[in-house]
């Protein structure tokens, strides 16, 4: 760091300190993706973070949102980071309206708090938590879902209100009780999977739903991707109501169909009966949820180093075409490649090992994006090792980019909020 940037980070501090009296030095622990930070601010409330903000752009800081840091090396590296914003201080459940179905929380509150809170009441946030130990506003951020995003959706469609900071320090707010939607955005939408490079979610509002009574899963057997796409498309179209449709395909041999069913006692079992008898073969029922589901098909222990983490989307009726890409690539490029995800939505995470060559991920990528896209989807890298990220198109194309930079370009104008994360540079 030059002296005058150390100079400027000094002058900063003493703002910052003012705004929420919490400010540390970076070390290297706080590094968001390899980039070193110079300092890190802990506000612990909304008017907090836009203090802390309006003083990191009288400096010209680069800030780089943070809740827990599970996802921050998710994405690209950013172009610089002055200021790591640490929400873990803001980690309350602000209110239950369990008559209303609705929870109110400070997005650094981790999910699994948030479901704690709510599970008294016989209510649940219909969200999985596919990273252990993620918060409600890194959620958002990267636009993270699991099996459930079958049956609910996804965070866009539990949503119902949301405030957030911009870069200049405004405080902005859209939906739920306080319905004030700013410049014509959705703003739920729009910040929701933006990487922390639109504005600062410092709170959230989303609908709950019942925790269910019976929960089972049918697992069975699939010996080739057609016969994974026949055993999903015949429990999409039939009358069962799954919550979930999960494939969960190695590197190797065949893979498994899962199939979860939620709801009354009596319904669950006759439901049950049903698809083991839709299915055949080997299906067989567990009340249990098998070991892995929900998560991601990558190892989150830093110690074995850095998988390239690959999500893929498609149409339904792509899943075949997808799963013989995926596995014909890995056996050209003679690497594991490893499926996992909701064949009843389109999409499938993958990975490959942290020792991976660049050369062989970018055969991969480039042969699994390109099913991708035939059957209507598209392939990103959403995390990987240093090499992997500067020799690999992480992103590949994106639909209407030229808006998505206009749209940074009105809510950043001067690109301090973890400019570069996001696709295009943004």
């Amino acid at each position: 760091m030059t002296t005058a940037a150390r100079t400027r980070l000094d002058a900063a501090r003493t703002a910052l300190g003012s705004a929420c009296g919490e400010v540390t030095d970076g070390t290297p622990a706080d590094a968001v993706d390899g980039v070193p930070v110079g300092l890190v601010a802990r506000p612990a409330s909304t008017p907090e973070v836009a203090e802390v903000l309006r003083a990191a752009a009288v400096y010209g800081l680069v800030v780089v949102p943070r809740g827990h840091g599970t996802k921050m090396s998710w994405g690209r590296p950013p172009e610089q980071a002055d200021l790591v914003l640490d929400l873990s201080r803001m980690s309350a459940v602000l209110d239950h309206a369990a008559g209303d179905l609705i929870v109110d929380t400070q997005a650094g509150a981790p999910l699994a708090e948030v479901q704690r809170t709510v599970a008294g009441a016989g209510q649940r946030l219909a969200l999985d938590e596919p990273v252990a130990g993620s918060t409600i506003g890194g959620m958002l951020a990267t636009n993270t879902s699991g099996p459930g995003r079958m049956a609910v959706g996804t965070a866009r469609d539990l949503l119902i209100g949301v405030t957030v900071v911009r870069a200049d320090g405004v405080v902005a707010k859209a939906g739920g009780r306080v319905v004030k939607n700013v410049a014509g955005y959705d703003l739920g939408k729009l910040v929701i999977g933006s990487y922390g490079t639109l504005a600062v979610v410092t709170q959230a509002v989303f609908r709950l739903h019942p925790v269910p009574v019976a929960r089972r899963v049918v697992n069975v057997s699939a010996d080739s991707p057609d016969d994974a796409q026949r055993l999903v498309q015949q429990v999409v179209h039939a009358q069962l109501v799954p919550a979930a449709v999960e494939v969960d395909w190695p590197g190797t041999g065949g893979g498994t169909v899962g199939v979860l069913l939620e709801g009354t006692e009596a319904g669950v079992e006759g439901r049950t009966a049903a698809t083991i008898a839709l299915l055949g073969g080997d299906a067989a029922a567990a009340d249990g949820l098998p070991s892995g589901w929900g998560r991601l098909p990558w190892d989150e222990d830093p110690t074995t180093g850095r998988a390239t983490a690959l999500k893929a989307t498609f149409a339904l009726s792509g899943l075949s075409r997808v799963l013989e890409a995926g596995r014909a690539a890995a056996a050209a490029a003679a690497v594991p490649l490893r499926l996992r995800g909701s064949g009843g939505a389109g999409v499938l995470h993958g990975s490959l090992p942290a020792d991976t060559d660049v050369a062989a991920v970018r055969e991969v990528v480039t042969r699994l994006r390109e099913a991708c896209a035939v059957a209507g989807g598209a392939l990103v890298v959403l995390d990987g090792p240093p090499e992997v990220k500067a020799g690999v198109d992480t992103w590949g194309p994106v639909p209407a980019l030229d808006l998505m930079r206009r749209v940074k370009e009105q809510f950043d104008p001067e690109r301090r909020l973890a400019p570069g994360r996001f696709v295009g540079g943004i």
